[in-house]
Order: C-alpha cells, then structure tokens, then sequence
C-alpha cells in the first residue's frame, strides 16, 4: 500500500491520577506513539487527563518541545524503543551507543525536562511565569476554580499538524498532539475510563477522524515502532480485512522478575486461551493495547458492501486538513469539542452509560465484526508497568474480578446476549474470566474445611486403599502436570509455574471473595457503586530492590492480608496436627492421605506467608498485629469445630 492510502490513526492515551501516575511515566508513552515509523500528517495522539491536572498539561508541553528532537533522533538511527526512559535505561545498548555526542545530547535533553517536570510535581502547582508558556495553562485560572471532580471542558492542540511551523529539527511535519480533559461535574456519574474513551472518540472526530483508534493505558508504551503497519496488514487483508473490528495484543510488562513472582504475566493464558478464543474470531478487548476499526467501535453493525479491491476505502479519512476539520481553526476545532465532551452531552443518551472493556468488545462481535488477536513473535508491541507488590496485584486482579462478575450477572452475559450470535466456544471462553470471582468460596472450602477436618480426624475423601482413591489423585495428578508441562512449553521456568499457583491461590482466597461479596451486595442495593481503583505506578527503592530479588512484598495491615495470614495459619495448624494425630494410628496416613496431601501442598504455597509472619523484619513483612489475629483467628476456627 502506498503511503498516500494509508488509513489516518487516532492514538489515545489515557491517565487518570498525576500522584499515581506520574506525568514523566505518561509523557514516555506520548513520545513512543509520537515517534511511529507512519505518516505523521495521518498520525494524531489524544491525552486523556481524568485527573484533569495542570502538572499532566505541563508535562504534555514540555514533551511537544522535545519531540522536535526526539522523533529525528529515533527515526535517522532506527532506535528502538522509542520511550526515553526505556531506551535510556536498556541495559543491553551497545555502549558505543553512548559515546555518540548526539546520543549524549538528547540524553542531556530528555533529562532536563524530566527534572523540569517532577520539579513542577514536586511543587504542585505550576508558577505563574510558566503559564504564559502556552495559552491552555489560562483554563487552570483561579476564576476556574478547577478540581478533580469539578471542572469545565477543556481541550487543547498543543500540536496543530496542519501548521507550517509544525516540524521538528530536520524540517518534518510533527503529528497532531491533543490534551483532553472532559468535564465532570458532582451532579453526573462519569463512568470512569468507558466515559474517557466515549468522550475521546467524539472529540477526535470533530479533528483527525482517523479511521483506525489505538488506546493505551499511560503505562504501556510502544515497544515497536512498525506497529500500526502490523495491525494494517489485518485491516487491509483482501480476504477478510473488511470483517475485522480490532485487532487486541496481549498485556505485557517490561519489569517482570525472571519468574514472574506476582503471576503478571500469564502466559499460558496469552499463549494458548487467548489464542484460542482468537480462533474464533472473538479475541477479547482488554481495555489498552487494540487497534479499533472506528465505525465498528462506534457501534455499527458489520455490513459487507466493500470496495472494488475487497476492503474498506480508508482514503475518506486523513488528518492534518484532508478530514472534516479542513477548513476549521484551532480554536474552531476547541471549541467545537469541548461540547462533545462535556457532561450534558452525554446525559440520557447511550455515550452516558457505562460498558466494560470486554463487553464493548463481545458488542463488537455480535454486531457482525470478527476479532484479532496478536501476539507479534519478534517482540512485544506493546510494554507496561507491572505492579511490583502483592497488594497492588491484589487490588488489581480485584478490581477486574469484579468487572466482570458484573458482567456475568447483566443482561451482557455472553450466554444470554452471545445466544446465536457467537460461537459456544467462544461463549464458554468468556466465561472462563467472567467467573473469576465465583471460584472463591469453593476455593475457600478446601482451603479451611480440608484442614480443620484433619485435625478433628473426618475425612473428606477416600482412604488410599479404596479404589475410589484412583479417580481422585488422577484428576489431581493429570491437571498439575499437564498444567506444568503447558508452563514450560510456553516459556515458564519450574519456579515461576510455582509463583503462578501460589498467587491464583492467594487471589482466590482474598480478591475474588471481596469481587464476588461486594457484586452481590450491589446487585441486592445493599451497597453504592465504588470508585475505579487506580493501582500505582511508583514504589520506593526498598520495594523495588525486594521485588528485583522476588521477596515478596507485604508490608500493612489490610484486611486482604489477614485473610491471607488467616488461612495460611489454618493449614499450618491442620498439617502439624493432623500429623501428630494421625502419624502413629494405624492405618490413619491411609485414611487422610488426600488431605494431608492437599494441606502439605497449601502450606508448601504459603511458604512466603509463614517467613513474612514470622522470621522477616524487614519493611515489607507482615506486622506484627496481622500475625497475632492470624492466629488468633486460626485457633478460633479449630476450636469451634471442636465444639
């Protein structure tokens, strides 16, 4: 395809929090997206700034200056990737790399207006000598009287890619670059990052109008400068390009430990579920990393009529004046946005409601659309921050949990609303993670009744002399070892196949029981709605040398964690018990077996728990507090069960 029939294409990142997510970690994914070996007048990047910070803008700013330098710099020397930071940092760079004086000076560059930005952070505001700088910083005035949580429509084109002057240090056309931050107000419910993204593609359609959206979480930037040419090749397939909605690359992270001590980065789930759902044409949408089709993501229903080559006639679409903003001014094109995005606009119609992820993606496909899902062999296109504690995990994993439990139980339930419009398997793979939190309590029973019955001698499953042990240990045996084998094959070492387990059985156990109580109690309207949780991005040294060594990270007194403590207690009484119990009866080992086998390997799992109890007194240890009601706990359910 020749450059001048290129599709134009609509980048959107979105934040949320600049203490969370610091705006040096948003800018780097800017810079990445901004630096796409593509067209740049085909090419425009939308910020979403839900936190709608005057420190984001200014960090947004400071990135449009260095991207003059930036961008010639990546593109003359092939550099990749194309995040600063990322590419400053990698260890494997060639040191004659560094030793180049241009090298040297974008590196002096980029760090000066790092320091420049969290300088900025640190004060929290921005000065006004700063302000004049750019007209945007006027909408953060004190008249304003600008919040979190309530403030007018903002939009500003940092980067007109129309200009003359829009170029960077070589002479070359910039892409466009937009801040959005659209209103909220106390009085309407904003529906968190589905109504960022709702607001962002009607913004973007008043400006670019690419025919091709790409969004990102702020932490995940572009490892692959050749991206967007990958994803086209399915858009602009002759065969069946017209029928694909998106094309979805699995999450991955930069920062995950040789074995992957917190379970980020499953790759059984990447390499074979996934997959296999894409099988089906019914790749899931999982919020960052997607290349939309934007009627489709609009909410069109597939339609067949094609052009004579066999695919869509993307030439409709161009940014930088060959779309429907030619003839519009800047602030034509401001002000013409800041009423698609402001609240009224979205109330009573169905921009308002709020739709998960993997629902807008489900929509998608029972619309007509096919999926893609990509998981390119030569590098991931797509790299974020993991979280680097166990709590932050947690309260992710919880977080999503209950997303989609929700789903589960709407009127979007792939069983219900899928019914002759997907395939069973892909109905089924939908289920898989939609029920993630109801695998919660009967994880739970065997987690507390296998062990609390050892002590009291009741067993729960055949003696090992019975012949209805075999079929038994067979499901057991067969499901490790084919789930062992599967790790390895798909790049998991022994331990890190181990971590997986423990932390699928620490999810269990903690997240998914709060996903699945607080669903429930809202389903009943015993509980309001809460907030999206947004997990950090910045730990302190301390933790991040621990997570380097994987020692897992601990460190407070959370109800999550002393549920954790509680059942690893429960084992451990269980286990030492039931063996000073049962070792010297005869024929007693014969009649528990399984469940000393079961309460053997939990408390083999919760090693790191009964060490963080007990023999760590380090910062990310369990306090002191935690292991006192742990075990107070522990015994108070082996005494009732006495009883």
């Amino acid at each position: 395809t020749h450059e001048e029939e290129l599709p134009a294409v609509d980048v959107f990142v979105c934040t949320a929090d600049p203490v969370i997510e610091p705006p040096t970690l948003v800018v780097n994914t800017v810079l990445s997206v901004m630096s796409y070996n593509y067209p740049t007048r085909k090419l425009a990047v939308y910020l979403s700034d839900d936190g709608c910070s005057e420190l984001t803008f200014y960090a947004l700013h400071q990135a449009s200056q260095f991207a003059k330098h930036w961008i010639p710099f990546c593109k003359r020397r092939n550099i990749e990737p194309r995040s600063p930071d990322a590419y400053f940092d990698k260890p494997t760079a060639r040191p004659s790399d560094c030793l180049l004086e241009l090298c040297f000076y974008v590196k002096k560059l980029y760090e000066e207006m790092k320091s420049r930005i969290e300088t900025m952070a640190e004060k929290g505001s921005v000065p006004p000598e700063t302000r004049s700088q750019h007209k945007g910083f006027l909408q953060w005035g004190r008249h304003n009287n600008v919040t979190k949580r309530n403030h007018q429509s903002i939009v500003e084109i940092v980067i007109d890619g129309r200009e003359e002057d829009a170029v960077d240090e070589d002479g070359d056309r910039l892409p466009t670059l937009v801040y959005v931050a659209r209103e909220k107000r106390p009085q309407f419910h904003h529906n968190f990052k589905a109504g960022a993204m709702n607001a962002l593609i009607r913004a973007s359609s008043e400006m670019s109008n690419g025919a091709v959206i790409l969004n990102l979480d702020c932490d995940m930037f572009s490892n692959d400068p050749d991206a967007i040419r990958d994803a086209l090749c399915f858009f602009l397939d002759e065969q069946s390009g017209h029928r694909i909605a998106f094309v979805q690359h699995p999450q991955q992270y930069f920062n995950v430990t040789k074995n992957d001590l917190y379970g980020n980065s499953p790759l059984q789930t990447d390499k074979v579920e996934l997959a296999g759902m894409g099988g089906y044409g019914a790749a899931l949408y999982i919020g960052t990393g997607c290349f939309h089709r934007r009627e489709a993501l609009c909410g069109n229903k597939y339609s067949s009529k094609v052009d004579g080559q066999g695919s869509i006639n993307w030439k409709s679409n161009d940014v930088n004046g060959r779309g429907r903003s030619s003839q519009k001014t800047a602030k034509e094109m401001e002000e013409a946005s800041k009423v698609l995005v402001s609240c009224s606009y979205e109330e009573g119609t169905r921009w308002g409601k709020e739709v998960e992820d993997v629902v807008t993606g489900m929509k998608i496909q029972c619309n007509g659309w096919k999926s893609i899902y990509y998981r390119p062999q030569k590098e991931a296109a797509f790299l974020g921050v993991a979280p680097n504690t166990l709590e932050i995990s947690l309260i992710q994993h919880k977080r999503w949990a209950e997303g989609l439990f929700q789903i589960f139980l709407s009127s979007y339930c792939p069983l219900v609303y899928g019914h002759k419009r997907l395939p069973l398997g892909a109905q089924l793979g939908y289920c898989t993670y939609l029920l993630w939190a109801a695998t919660a309590f009967p994880t739970l029973c065997y987690l507390v009744l296998a062990p609390l019955c050892l002590l009291q001698g009741i067993p729960l499953f055949p003696q090992v002399s019975s012949p209805w042990f075999i079929p038994f240990a067979y499901v057991y045996g067969a499901r490790t070892i084919y789930s062992l084998v599967e790790g390895l094959m798909c790049g998991y070492t022994v331990k890190g196949w181990w971590n997986l387990q423990r932390v699928v059985l620490l999810r269990r156990s903690s997240s998914y029981v709060f996903s699945f109580v607080d669903t429930v109690a809202k389903q009943l309207g015993l509980s309001k709605a809460s907030g999206f949780a947004v997990t950090a991005k910045v730990v302190t040294e301390d933790v991040r040398r621990r997570y380097e060594e994987e020692v897992m990270e601990f460190g407070s007194s959370s109800t999550t964690f002393i549920i954790v403590a509680t059942v690893a207690m429960v084992n451990l009484f269980g286990l030492v018990g039931g063996i000073g119990k049962w070792w010297w009866v005869d024929g007693g080992m014969s009649l528990m077996g399984l469940q000393f086998g079961l309460c053997s390997v939990v408390v083999g799992l919760n090693l790191p728990v009964y060490v963080a109890l007990f023999f760590r007194r380090d910062d990310g240890c369990l306090p002191v507090d935690v292991m006192f009601k742990a075990v107070g706990l522990a015994s108070l359910a082996a005494c009732l069960m006495a009883i």
